[in-house]
């Protein structure tokens, strides 16, 4: 059974509930089911990351949230800056279809929601932000990709924002970004989370 968050199309039996969860003083609503990641409750690294985002600096472009599982990181995201565009995208087809539930449940309306395993199928250039958790589970290639796929895909002045725990990786997820970027630090830490972020520089 292909059943893991991180496959194409998670071979489960369906279970979805609908629950609540407040984000930036936000009651968001979410519908979940079996084969995606967190389905009870919005993880607490993604908390935590979206308590350390700020986009307040950020240059103009909209943002990526990869590996959108369904939603929380980019919904929130779209919620707080409702100017920007927020792409979602993951490579688990069930949980595009709960995000694509979840934005419309919530009535968001600035989002682009679309399958992609990692950046194969991400377009854009001209990013401004790109925020992820990554799914650990699938592997140090998978995460390690997403983290040097970033800085292509950025304005300059643009960041990535990653969610790591020190038990999984985030030392050495912050030597590879160091390397790629030129720069990372680590802007937040809580309960073995570390929030990683560096910056595209000109």
């Amino acid at each position: 059974m292909t059943n893991y968050y991180y496959t194409h199309n998670p071979d489960i039996v369906h279970d979805e509930k609908q629950w609540n969860f407040e984000i930036f003083n936000h009651s968001f609503k979410f519908t979940t089911d079996n084969g995606v990641f967190s389905k009870r409750t919005v993880d607490y690294g993604s908390r935590t990351l979206l308590a350390a985002f700020d986009p307040t600096d950020l240059p103009a472009g909209p943002m990526l949230d990869l590996g959108t599982g369904y939603g929380p990181i980019g919904m929130a995201l779209a919620y707080q800056s409702p100017e920007r565009t927020v792409d979602m995208v993951d490579v688990n087809e069930l949980a595009l279809s709960l995000a694509r539930k979840n934005v419309a449940l919530n009535q968001i309306t600035n989002t682009n929601i679309f399958t992609s395993d990692v950046y194969q199928q991400v377009t854009a250039t001209n990013y401004a932000a790109i925020v992820t958790n990554p799914p650990v589970r699938a592997g140090k290639a998978v995460v390690d990709a997403m983290l040097t796929g970033a800085v292509s895909r950025l304005v300059v002045g643009g960041t990535l924002t990653v969610v790591l725990q020190k038990k999984q990786g985030a030392p050495s997820a912050k030597k590879l970004m160091q390397t790629t970027f030129g720069n990372c630090q680590v802007i937040k830490k809580d309960k073995g989370y570390y929030i990683l972020q560096s910056v595209k520089e000109g």
